[in-house]
């Protein structure tokens, strides 16, 4: 609930400028950036809703929580994007607030859900940390297609899985 369905108490909000092309809503100021060339992608918070399919574009936003505070902690947390060839185009430490030296960090990672490697990331993650919080799969603003190297390829998780599930199965030449 909020300032589109108008239950908020806001009298104001930075808002795309197309927004009175579908809410009423009475524009108070207009060009109020100091740059020309800036891009901003506005974003509408809602529940819990299945994610858009993958475009080949994507990225994935998280926020992850240290589950304690020790050298190489951060590193155990990255190790789950890079061992999976998985970029990261942001990283913001935040502090928790409920004690000194404990942290989430708020991740962009290229790639979607839907991804063999992004599913097996958040995978890892979540075996890592006890607070993972999934913000959502969405096409890239720039809509750029996301490469990786082949050996990150959706086909090499799938056939990794298939190997292991022989060599637990006992399937012979697994």
């Amino acid at each position: 609930m909020g300032l589109l369905d108008g239950t908020s108490d806001a009298d104001a909000a930075i808002a795309p400028p197309t927004i009175i092309e579908h809410h009423e809503f009475d524009v108070l100021a207009e060009n109020i950036g100091d740059n020309a060339n800036a891009v901003t992608r506005f974003v509408l918070v809602a529940s819990t809703v299945a994610p858009s399919p993958a475009t080949g574009a994507d990225k994935t936003s998280l926020i992850v929580e240290l589950p304690e505070d020790h050298p190489g902690a951060l590193l155990e947390l990255l190790e789950q994007f890079a061992t999976r060839g998985i970029n990261l185009s942001l990283l913001a430490s935040r502090p928790i607030g409920d004690a000194l030296g404990r942290y989430r960090f708020v991740i962009d990672a290229d790639g979607h859900i839907q991804d063999e490697r992004m599913a097996d990331a958040l995978l890892g993650l979540r075996r890592f940390s006890p607070k993972v919080i999934f913000l959502g799969s969405y096409p890239r603003a720039d809509r750029a297609i996301v490469r990786y190297p082949d050996r990150y390829s959706d086909e090499i998780f799938v056939e990794a899985r298939d190997w292991l599930r022989g060599l637990l199965s006992g399937e012979p030449g697994a």
